[in-house]
């Protein structure tokens, strides 16, 4: 007997045909194990087909009801990153993050834009509605923000519209409880939270954008940063600035406290400024104009021009220089005040009466190449180095001339921050250390290792009984404030007005430092452009020269300074 397998042409059907004796066919009979194996087969397969089609189907659905993320800033489902908490010196809080939540839509699944548009209007009537409209009527799009961080009360309101596709996602906001207190040091975020000024962006300057890139930051892992300003004395400063440019009719106001011995920026403040809650409500205000505005110094610049020529041995103490008339260098003239007496001066008489000509004359044997040197020794004609983001670089003649060396001896000609100033300043009170300033908090140890020695020691006491002789019988007696002894070098400079020097509009600035037995801070303080002071004279005698009086006598109780009505410092020396 023998059997043949085949595959029916017809039926498709799996058939067995047998042979009995003699060749003759027996009927067909049906494979039924074999037929029940393979459809068995065919039915798992087209179960597993089945099954991926699903599944397939189901993933493409689910991206399609998805919220699309590229029309974003950020992913929808995604929390702003967190910041960390910015304290004061004394753990003041200046910085926190808020919660709170913002508004999508997604366009595909909105039912009527218009009607959208006009709900939605209700609750913020300062919309633009046609940009709205625009977001809400584009079908191909899936997520698309609508108003970033509302408050409570405006989510309650547009969830009571019953608005279909509008939904909230949390984010934090950065928050600043001071306001405009500190706004120039602090800086402000976007609406993202990355900093964009100020010690906001240091700090992302510093990795913290990095690390919220990678969604590594968590507010509750993030340690408060502490800066070394003092909330207190920021307080008063922010203050005195602000109220300046109203009672000297000015353009702009600043003012820093410098601790010498550390480089610690104490307060810091510059008028105009903005709210860093609502940055571009004050566009104007966004200048920085105590670190990263520069402006010619006037007279301030004699301090540094006596302390190099000290400083070389080229001129004494005791060396006198004739005023009694004005220069003449290649067209021009250089005269003085008409307060300044028309005679043969000393140098504590230049520094006091604040001569051109005897500074001009000084200079004059000290040399430009010298000159040019401490300049830079001093750290102004180069940029200042701090955390701050916002630094200016100073401006110098491209080509230095006699005529260029003279005039940057009593202020005109090199424009600087007054910023850097002040840290010059801080350097020939503090012993002829330049110590580079600082808005986080350092010791005096930490300090030293980074300072270098610009001048003698010798001759920062020289400075020394020069700022508090003019502290006492010069320019800078309205500065002085019994029992602090405050010693300084008023400067005012002439506005540059397209190109041309104003005999009407100036730039007043005073230098200072305190208590002058033992120094420890300085003051600098500046106003801009004031039409009016003191006994109605805008000279910066009677307009900077009060704004450090006002800082001093408030922050030195503050600062811990105990006054002292006993000592002589002028008599000592």
């Amino acid at each position: 007997m023998s059997i043949i397998h085949a595959l029916g042409a017809n039926s498709g059907r799996l058939i067995r045909i047998t042979f009995g004796p003699g060749g003759r066919e027996r009927p067909p009979v049906r494979a039924t194990g074999q037929a029940k194996l393979a459809k068995a087969r065919i039915m798992m397969l087209a179960g597993g087909l089945l099954v991926c089609y699903v599944a397939i189907f189901a993933r493409l659905t689910y991206f399609d009801m998805e919220p699309r993320t590229d029309t974003s800033a950020i992913p929808p489902d995604h929390v702003s990153a967190a910041r960390p908490d910015i304290v004061d010196r004394n753990g003041e809080l200046l910085a926190t993050d808020i919660r709170t939540v913002s508004m999508f839509a997604e366009p595909n699944r909105v039912i009527d834009p218009d009607e959208a548009v006009e709900k939605i209007a209700s609750i913020f009537p300062d919309i633009d509605r046609k940009s709205l409209y625009k977001k809400l009527a584009d079908r191909r799009s899936h997520f698309a923000w609508l108003r970033r961080q509302l408050t409570p009360k405006e989510q309650s309101e547009i969830l009571a519209l019953g608005i279909p596709a509008i939904g909230f996602r949390p984010e934090v906001k950065r928050f600043y409880p001071g306001g405009r207190t500190a706004a120039h040091i602090l800086g402000y975020v976007d609406i993202d939270n990355h900093g964009v000024a100020g010690m906001e962006k240091y700090l992302d300057m510093q990795g913290l954008s990095d690390l919220a890139s990678t969604g590594l930051t968590s507010r509750d892992q993030l340690e408060p940063v502490r800066l070394s300003i003092d909330l207190r004395v920021q307080n008063i400063v922010h203050g005195v600035v602000s109220d300046a440019i109203g009672r000297y009719q000015s353009q702009a106001a600043g003012a820093v406290i410098l601790d010498i011995h550390t480089g610690e920026v104490l307060a810091m403040a510059s008028a105009p400024d903005f709210d860093p809650n609502d940055p571009q409500a004050d566009v104007k205000g966004w200048l920085n104009r105590m670190s990263n505005g520069t402006d010619e110094m006037g007279s301030v610049f004699k301090t540094f021009s006596i302390a190099m020529a000290i400083d070389t041995g080229m001129v004494k103490l005791t060396d006198t220089f004739d005023a009694s008339s004005p220069l003449h260098y290649g067209g021009f003239t250089i005269h003085d005040d008409r307060d300044v007496p028309r005679r043969v001066l000393s140098i504590p008489e230049i520094f006091r009466y604040s001569s051109n000509i005897g500074t001009a004359k000084m200079m004059d044997k000290v040399g430009m190449t010298i000159q040019k040197s401490y300049l830079t020794r001093f750290g102004l004609l180069t940029k200042m180095q701090t955390e701050l983001p916002e630094v200016k670089a100073p401006s110098q003649p491209k080509v230095w001339k006699k005529l260029n060396s003279i005039t940057i001896a009593f202020g005109h000609g090199v424009a600087t921050t007054p910023m850097q100033t002040a840290v010059a300043g801080a350097a020939l009170i503090d012993g002829g250390k330049l110590i580079e300033p600082s808005f986080l908090p350092r010791t005096q140890e930490e300090a030293e290792k980074t300072e270098t020695m610009i001048v003698k020691k010798s001759t920062s006491d020289t400075i020394r009984y020069l700022f508090r002789l003019n502290g006492e019988q010069g320019t800078g007696r309205a500065a002085d404030v019994p029992g602090y002894h405050v010693g300084g070098k008023t400067g005012t400079a002439n506005k540059v007005i397209h190109g041309v020097y104003s005999h009407k509009l100036s730039f007043n600035s005073f230098l200072a430092a305190f208590p002058m037995d033992n120094p420890k801070y300085v003051v600098l303080a500046f106003i801009d452009q004031p039409l009016t002071g003191v006994h109605n004279l805008n000279l910066a005698a009677e307009t900077a020269a009060p704004m450090v009086h006002d800082i001093i006598s408030h922050a030195a109780p503050l600062l811990g300074v105990e006054p002292d009505f006993g000592s002589n410092l002028l008599a000592a020396y």
